[in-house]
């Protein structure tokens, strides 16, 4: 598997929490797709509806959905919680309960509400042992959904999603995750959480293209969220041009309003191909490995650890602040030195995959170390 990653020497790539590169396979995907249309047109289009059937059902796999038909294929992550948000029959004095400090996609969204008299209500993650009880506290009865990361961007801050899902069981509530930090990191249960939408977009621990993103919608509330987007290819007769009548199709596709992305299906066909032949147990394990050495090296070089201690708590993400450092400053250096990272919750963000070497961890405290 890591020669699917022929990365260049002299780069150190912590950075699939913001953009991942694509394996061997994905770029091969792709170059075939390309040469295709470039040699052949859309003679092939069969095969590629094929490829994007195999897909959905990867995809299935992957969240432990109950059938392929329950995966839709969108854009990105954005448009799949606006999806959610512009879908339900919202009355004034509802409100939602989220996390603060959420990535701005899955804040934004429930905001937007606001000019329909639905709030939003943010449970506090700081120095929080049980932030999933600061949500539940801000809990009412006019609170009709919860949305929330199963990983924090920032702090790598994994949430007790099982937890969450049985609080919104109980109640009868919506449960809407946010999981682009967690898909192709740590193992996930739609079921297992009581899930009622999940997204994630691909370019991250997904290690797809940009552009295309997994929206899962429990079955049963597929035809309760009210459309806003309509064309050719989200009704039940799709291949039927002629056809004058219409209705929705009965099945997740009723969100996909138009002509698919098919060099990202293509893609994300690829790069979700490696991470089932390797198991999601098995690159989790290693992501968690890669996670612990690095906050080992953190206490070592003295560094405060922003991103949480506890094991249930931990993802593919470390996040820390050097003392006495400006920390835009210490970025720029560290990518200057082809220590790819990010700046994310006033720290320096590391996030290795499974392939990445113990050794180039390392590495990157002592680029740290030159640098300060």
């Amino acid at each position: 598997m890591f020669q699917e990653f022929p990365l260049q020497d002299d780069l150190i790539y912590l950075n699939h929490a913001a953009v991942a590169p694509w394996p061997r396979r994905t770029c091969d995907a792709i170059t075939r797709f390309a040469e295709e249309n470039m040699t052949r047109g859309a003679r092939d289009y069969p095969h590629w509806l094929e490829v994007e059937r195999q897909l959905r059902e990867f995809l299935a796999q992957l969240i432990g959905a109950p059938s392929p038909l329950d995966i839709a294929l969108l854009k990105n992550t954005s448009e799949g919680l606006s999806v959610v948000a512009a879908g339900i029959d919202w009355h004034p004095g509802d409100n939602i309960l989220s996390f603060a400090g959420e990535f701005p996609s899955n804040r934004i969204v429930w905001e937007s509400l606001g000019d329909r008299g639905v709030d939003l209500r943010l449970a506090s993650l700081d120095d929080a042992a049980d932030p999933e009880q600061n949500l539940f506290d801000l809990w009412d009865e006019r609170t009709r959904l919860v949305a929330v990361s199963a990983v924090q961007y920032a702090s790598g801050l994994r949430v007790d999603l099982e937890r969450i899902g049985a609080f919104c069981r109980e109640r009868d509530l919506l449960f809407c995750v946010d999981a682009i930090q967690s898909l192709g990191a740590l193992p996930f249960a739609v079921g297992g959480c009581h899930a009622d939408f999940v997204v994630a977009d691909g370019h991250k621990w997904l290690l797809a293209p940009e552009g295309l993103a997994l929206f899962y919608c429990r079955a049963e509330l597929r035809d309760k969220l009210r459309l806003q987007q309509y064309g050719w290819h989200m009704v039940e007769a799709a291949g039927d041009f002629s056809r004058t009548e219409w209705r929705p199709a009965p099945n997740a596709v009723r969100f996909e309003c138009g002509s698919p992305n098919m060099l990202g299906i293509h893609g994300l066909h690829a790069s979700v191909s490696l991470l089932l032949e390797m198991g999601m147990q098995q690159v989790s394990s290693a992501i968690l490995k890669n996670t612990s050495q690095l906050m080992d090296l953190t206490e070592k070089y003295g560094l405060e650890l922003l991103s949480p201690k506890a094991r249930q708590r931990r993802s593919g993400i470390v996040t820390f602040r050097v003392p006495g450092q400006d920390t835009a400053l210490l970025h720029r250096r560290l990518m200057s030195r082809n220590l790819i990272c990010a700046a994310r919750g006033n720290g320096i963000r590391f996030s290795p995959h499974f392939y990445t070497p113990p050794e180039q961890l390392q590495r990157a405290f002592e680029i740290l170390g030159e640098c300060v």
